[in-house]
């Protein structure tokens, strides 16, 4: 395979992975309502499946960039798919909640590691000039997986049931390790030959402890959106979701758009001005989500959503972008691990923080307010970010 065709397949197996582990999450929330009635569970009960997942994927952020700054990208970009792959399959035979919620929490285990091996591995095989572009591009499979997944899915669970759509799942997940490990090797690369150093922390990037910050307070956003702004639609404005389902994925389209773009954005357009790109973006979201929240008619609420949505995940993703130019090799999969730990802790604290001010104040105003708030620290935490010399 020639040298300048590495990357890009490289790049093509980790965008792939990227998406089946996002096409889980969606593939789950898409179950729930026939797993629920198989076992005879609540809607709180359910719950606590997608809490004991995301549970084990936010505790496992840090230890997993350790684990792949100890062990080599390659290494552990195998080990978290094959556990995946198993663990997806083994979801599927899950007899009862207590065994379906354990499988869950190490399956959020298991996926842990991923986002830092993976980003890793770009980083790797890509020169810092176009790090930014390739993170980008591979972040942005998390909206390609979310997108296409009901696609296929759902006349799997049509047709089959949903537990043979987890089956199916974790097999494509084995023949993409089973790909992966035949283009990639030899599995432990140059880069990884030599003795593995205990991380010191007083070497990583402060500005790493920045982004997670920023990352934390723009997920809430998004999770405190997906949760709780149907709900307002139609309690508060009246408006019928039916008339909004065929337009659903369109915020989800302009949001995959701009993770793509991203990189592109920051290296050609914000060179050595990084941290604005950041800036604008958050102050962008904070106005354009303060429209939606004031628009009472479909059109526009529409509209102000797709615009959140493309200036929200320019941000976030932005966030990764900034960071492929300056990282330490040596530190690479910790420091990634810290910025998604705070961009899952975020996704984790969005839904009961909407629900607490809803609950606490009686009104959804309340509720904006805090998430326009958490859009103006994501802006005003940007400024104190250097840009990249």
């Amino acid at each position: 395979m020639k040298k300048s065709i590495k990357p890009i397949v490289s790049l093509i197996l980790l965008y792939i992975g990227y998406m089946l582990l996002f096409a889980d999450r969606t593939v789950m929330n898409i179950s729930m309502a026939y797993i629920g009635k198989e076992f005879q569970i609540s809607p709180a009960a359910l719950g606590a499946t997608a809490s004991a997942f995301f549970l084990g994927y936010t505790l496992m952020q840090i230890p997993g960039g350790i684990v792949t700054d100890i062990l080599g990208s390659k290494k552990t970009v195998i080990i978290s798919l094959i556990l995946w792959s198993l663990l997806t399959a083994f979801t599927g035979l899950a007899t009862s909640l207590i065994t379906l919620v354990v499988i869950r929490f190490l399956f959020g285990l298991a996926e842990g590691p991923y986002p830092s091996a993976a980003l890793k591995q770009i980083s790797e095989e890509y020169d810092k000039s176009d790090r930014s572009q390739a993170t980008s591009v591979t972040i942005s499979s998390n909206y390609a997986g979310a997108a296409i997944a009901p696609l296929i899915i759902v006349p799997i669970i049509a047709s089959h049931g949903w537990r043979v759509s987890f089956y199916f799942l974790g097999i494509l997940g084995l023949i993409l390790v089973g790909l992966y490990y035949l283009i990639e090797r030899p599995i432990k690369s140059k880069k990884e030959t030599t003795t593995a150093k205990k991380i010191n922390w007083r070497e990583i990037d402060k500005r790493i402890w920045i982004f997670a910050i920023i990352g934390l307070v723009l997920n809430v956003i998004t999770k405190g959106l997906e949760t709780w702004m149907p709900i307002y639609f139609l309690q508060a404005q009246h408006i019928n979701l039916k008339n909004l389902a065929w337009l659903v994925p369109l915020p989800v389209i302009a949001g995959g758009i701009a993770a793509f773009i991203s990189g592109f954005v920051m290296v050609h357009i914000f060179r050595k001005r990084e941290r604005w790109m950041i800036f604008i973006s958050s102050l962008l979201t904070l106005i354009f989500m303060f429209g939606m929240y004031k628009s009472t008619t479909l059109v526009w609420i529409v509209i102000f959503e797709i615009l959140v949505y493309f200036t929200k995940s320019l941000a976030f993703t932005g966030i990764f972008s900034f960071v492929a130019q300056i990282l330490d090799e040596k530190t690479y999969g910790s420091s990634i691990g810290v910025v998604n730990f705070g961009g899952q802790l975020g996704g984790f604290i969005g839904p009961l923080l909407i629900g607490w001010l809803v609950q606490l104040s009686g009104s959804y105003s309340v509720a904006f307010v805090g998430l326009v708030v958490c859009a103006l620290i994501a802006a005003i935490t940007s400024t104190f970010v250097k840009n990249i010399k």
